[in-house]
């Protein structure tokens, strides 16, 4: 099956640096809402340069729909895009904002107001079109710049943290406006965003870079839960992390020593060689906490709280143990068995199948 659009060995180098992305390789099909994220300087928006053609790959190519569109023009590719900055006119009306792209492909007036009236009403703005920007809330802007990106059906909508600049609340209500505008309009999207949160509610698949490196390529659920590296189970969440040795296998278990305990880890492929240093992630929100050590726990560790916050829904414990350090506990407010308090003594336990097995890729440095 043909990709919407795909990176092939795509490089692309800043002048006079080390920024910029570099052999990526990422399919993506039809109809997929792609979210692309990394820390500041990571390659996010070099990826939605290159595809745009804004700018120009030093190596590979850049495929739409199949076709070689490395060396077409910008205004050649039929793409739409979204700016956090909104990027619109402050003199024209909501309607001829969204309506400007297809004056400029020579589209009569009429038709084309009527198109742009119909893509307002599509992202609910119909009753606003003859208001200018400065008229309009900041989620109604953005709303605007969408419809606009919309009404010449680009083959592909590209957004560039599109919500960035709105408060959290209205944030989320248009998170939720996005995803519903993207399976009924049914195009492909890439979404760049900063907000790992973001990235994991709205996305058929999630995209990782670092340094300019695509690190990992999946669904949300399947990075969350099966990170490959420690850069990913720390970037996407929170994670505990537990450094210890192999020490062979009990039935579907790897048996590991960390600090001086035996933890069991479940396993869904091979095990590390017996004598291996292995690399083992824990998200707070596995792990229990209770008053009393649990006499059938698989793996359990004891510790004191230091400090301890709460959210509402839940509590955040910082733990300190004799044994494996710090550990982060996360526990929901309504079903926690103890009142936390800093000096307590407390026991940690999580099951087996609860940890996964990351690469340590610590220190790991940008070699182009």
């Amino acid at each position: 099956m043909t990709a919407a659009l795909a990176y092939e060995g795509a490089s692309y180098r800043y002048p006079g640096g080390d920024a910029g992305v570099f052999d990526v390789e990422l399919a993506i099909g039809e109809g997929e809402l792609v979210a692309v994220i990394g820390a500041s300087g990571s390659g996010k928006t070099t990826m939605l340069k290159l595809l745009a053609g804004f700018v120009r790959p030093d190596r590979g190519r850049i495929a739409i729909g199949g076709r070689d569109v490395t060396a077409l023009a910008a205004e050649a590719r039929n793409l739409g895009v979204v700016f956090q900055s909104y990027a619109l006119f402050p003199h024209m009306t909501a309607l001829d904002n969204v309506a400007y792209p297809l004056k400029v492909r020579g589209q009569g007036k009429a038709e084309r107001r009527r198109h742009a009236a119909e893509a307002l009403a599509r992202v609910g703005l119909a009753e606003r079109a003859g208001h200018h920007p400065a008229m309009l809330s900041g989620g109604q802007q953005q709303r605007v710049a969408l419809a606009r990106a919309l009404v010449f059906t680009p083959h592909l909508l590209l957004l560039d943290e599109p919500l960035s600049a709105l408060d959290k609340k209205l944030r989320a209500d248009l998170q939720l406006e996005l995803k519903a505008l993207h399976q009924r309009v049914g195009l492909t999207f890439l979404y760049v965003t900063h907000d790992q949160d973001e990235a994991l509610s709205m996305s058929d698949r999630v995209a990782i870079l670092r340094e300019g490196k695509l690190v990992q390529f999946g669904a949300p659920r399947d990075l969350y839960e099966r990170p490959a590296t420690r850069f990913v189970a720390d970037f996407l969440g929170k994670s505990n992390f537990l450094a210890g040795r192999s020490e062979g296998t009990d039935g579907a278990a790897l048996v590991y020593s960390a600090g001086g305990l035996r933890l069991r880890q479940a396993l869904d492929g091979p095990a590390p060689t017996a004598g291996t240093p292995v690399l083992v992630a824990l998200r707070p929100e596995k792990i229990a906490v209770v008053a009393d050590a649990a006499p059938d726990t698989a793996n359990a560790v004891a510790g004191r709280i230091v400090q301890w916050s709460y959210s509402g829904t839940h509590f955040q414990l910082l733990v300190d143990t004799d044994t494996v350090g710090r550990m982060t506990a996360t526990v929901p407010a309504w079903r926690c068995r103890i009142e936390p308090e800093a000096g307590r003594t407390v026991h940690l336990g999580w099951d087996p199948d609860a940890t996964v097995i990351v690469a340590d890729d610590t220190g790991v440095g940008t070699a182009h």
